[in-house]
């Protein structure tokens, strides 16, 4: 007989999308000019406490097996890491080299979002994202003005959408049934809406049950 103990651990999802508003607000800021160019070293450090925060999500997802939502909030941390150091050390073709970052960050996030997409509320802050990691790398790359404020505004899109889904998550984790509408799909949602038969299905192919990873 082969006996299974898992030790549940809350959602940190909300805590993740939480993040990505804040830190999406405090950016997008800075790119409408809302700050002045001098206000870079403290947007940065407001900015620093999202790699941590994310990285913590990022652990406890990979503890709760959700190796989707865990390789994307750790590179999300990793993103905010270097955009913060960059920033806050003024270095030479800091914009220029963050612009070449964000562009290889839209094929990671183009590359997620084929298989995010069950999982709705990852999916539609990764959707949302995409223009503004384009507009982003190209202004950075161009230095055009208006690629700026456009990235700007979608960071402030962003944050809307990622604060919606972290509203909804906690809603349903503190009912115990969805309040506000997500959108989930596929494995997605029989994992909220399926039997115990359905959670227990191909169990023996899982990872610490199996072989080798």
């Amino acid at each position: 007989m082969t006996r299974i103990t898992l030790r549940p651990i809350a959602s940190p999802m909300p805590l993740g999308f939480f993040t990505v508003a804040i830190a999406s607000v405090m950016t997008g800021c800075m790119q409408l000019g809302i700050f002045e160019a001098e206000a870079r070293g403290a947007v940065a450090l407001c900015v620093l406490p999202a790699f941590v925060l994310q990285l913590l999500v990022s652990v406890l997802a990979f503890g709760a097996r959700d190796v989707i939502a865990a390789t994307l909030m750790g590179v999300f941390a990793g993103s905010w890491l270097a955009y913060a150091l960059v920033m806050f050390s003024g270095a030479a073709e800091g914009l220029r080299v963050l612009g070449v970052f964000n562009l290889a960050f839209l094929c990671f996030g183009a590359l997620m979002t084929t298989v995010t997409r069950p999982k709705r509320a990852l999916w539609w802050v990764l959707v949302v994202s995409l223009p503004r990691w384009a507009a982003t790398g190209l202004s950075g790359l161009t230095g055009a003005e208006w690629l700026t404020r456009t990235s700007g505004a979608l960071g402030i899109l962003v944050a809307l959408v990622a604060m919606y889904a972290a509203f909804a998550l906690m809603l349903e984790d503190m009912r115990s049934e969805e309040v506000l509408p997500i959108g989930r799909s596929g494995p997605a949602y029989t994992a909220m809406e399926g039997g115990l038969t359905v959670q227990l299905r191909n169990l023996e192919r899982q990872a610490g049950v199996r072989r080798t990873l």
